[in-house]
């Protein structure tokens, strides 16, 4: 049996919004190459959790953290950790698409040139490959020139997609990139989801329990702050062992 593989590994971790507790001693591990889902109500802790991996709360006032999170054996809090290239590595998309002012062309070299990447070879290299990840290469390719304004909101969300990619992330953390789409947009950016696992490691707050249950080779159930049940996705959605779980699985609340 292969061994598995964890990218992330939380470990009794607790954080306050001052006297607020939005996560109480969590402990969860999120395997390699696999699309993990945190799913649950709204109020649970999901986001602050994805935040806390890419280190997005650093610099609001009056938080308190307990416990740890390690990227490949590493502690993301550690003094000697730099913010800067954690985040290169841990890429990030919102609910919102918030393409950068410019040309399709521009938001997703906007990285390189961060990066100091100047070669124009690698600046092409680096434009196709990201779009042809987050699945819209084919459909902007003869477009690069045009402003990224111009795209869907579905094209908009998947090129924000390709712009975290620019720069090779090993972790993409994304927080209900679909929620304003149309089911086809939601599709595509799903399907793109599921190429891109085989890359890099995926975790995903979904829009919904259904897309939860799509996308995930591991899902974990967040209630009010704590971690209620975590396992494989096919496993939760199906037979879950907590009926707090299973009950907002089914409708009966949230």
């Amino acid at each position: 049996m292969e061994e598995i593989k964890y990218k992330i590994k939380i470990d009794n971790l607790s954080y306050y919004y001052e006297r607020k507790q939005a996560l109480r001693q969590i402990n969860l591990n999120i395997q390699e190459h696999a699309i993990t889902v945190l799913f649950g109500p709204s109020g649970g802790g999901k986001t602050t959790l994805l935040r806390l991996i890419n280190r997005l709360n650093d610099l609001i006032e009056g938080t308190r953290l307990e416990g740890k999170v390690w990227l490949d054996g590493e502690d993301i809090f550690a003094p000697q950790i730099h913010v800067t290239d954690l985040r290169r590595r841990v890429g990030m998309v919102f609910a919102l698409p918030l393409p950068l002012p410019g040309t399709i062309r521009d938001n997703v070299l906007y990285a390189s040139k961060l990066a100091g990447i100047h070669s124009r070879m690698a600046q092409a290299e680096m434009l196709e490959r990201s779009l042809s990840q987050a699945a819209l290469w084919d459909e902007v390719k003869d477009r690069l020139d045009e402003p990224a304004s111009s795209l869907s909101g579905g094209q908009q969300q998947r090129l924000c997609i390709a712009r975290s990619l620019a720069l090779q992330p090993d972790v993409l953390l994304l927080d209900e990139p679909t929620s304003g789409l149309d089911p086809i947009s939601t599709a595509k950016v799903e399907e793109s989801l599921q190429q891109l696992k085989k890359e890099i490691t995926i975790v995903i707050v979904p829009h919904s329990v259904q897309q939860a249950a799509r996308v995930a080779d591991f899902a974990a159930f967040f209630l009010m702050g704590e971690l209620i049940e975590a396992g494989r996705g096919v496993d939760i959605f199906t037979t879950p062992h907590n009926k707090k779980t299973e009950d907002y699985i089914t409708g009966r609340f949230g």
